[in-house]
């Protein structure tokens, strides 16, 4: 039997500038269950002191009776959870405005967030990219909205972007 021909299938490789429009909405696939140690190793390497977020008993004298996920980590979550429909081509993070954290995160809840395209245009200085604003939203497993902001970033556009893959002539 002969060996198949092997043909590569490109993948998903982000959006480019020319890809995104006004009024578009991205629900991002992937949501992500909080645990105790993401909540733990996050507080600490950033260095937030603040018992809610690492001392359980601490936390039971609190508003919320219970220990809260800190917020930076839920902005950094819902955040990342846009990178692969948003800034998989992006250059620069330009912004990030009107942070809101309406309701609590606590270890346990499943996040999962969305995206609105606010606004594009044509970098001035820059014209193999443009930029791009959306406003995202992050949402808990009862669609409960717990964090939004606004996001301003480079991106490339089409046939600007890094070459991904190192090439080779290697056969299979």
């Amino acid at each position: 039997m002969s060996e198949p021909t092997a043909t590569i299938q490109p993948g998903w490789t982000g959006r480019c500038f020319e890809d995104f429009e006004i009024g578009d909405v991205y629900q991002h696939q992937l949501g992500r269950t909080i645990t105790e140690t993401d909540n733990i190793w996050f507080t600490n390497l950033t260095l937030n002191t603040n018992q809610l977020h690492f001392n359980n008993h601490y936390s039971e004298g609190g508003i919320y009776k219970k220990a809260l996920v800190n917020s930076t980590f839920t902005v950094a979550l819902v955040t990342g959870m846009s990178v692969s429909d948003l800034t998989q081509n992006a250059m620069a993070n330009l912004a990030w405005d009107q942070i809101r954290l309406p309701n609590p995160v606590f270890v346990g809840d499943t996040l999962y967030a969305e995206s609105l395209v606010t606004d594009k245009r044509e970098s001035s200085s820059r014209p193999t990219s443009g930029i791009v604003s959306v406003k995202t939203r992050g949402l808990n497993q009862n669609a409960i909205v717990v964090c939004t902001f606004t996001r301003t970033f480079l991106v490339a556009k089409r046939g600007h972007t890094p070459d991904r893959f190192p090439q080779t002539d290697a056969a299979w």
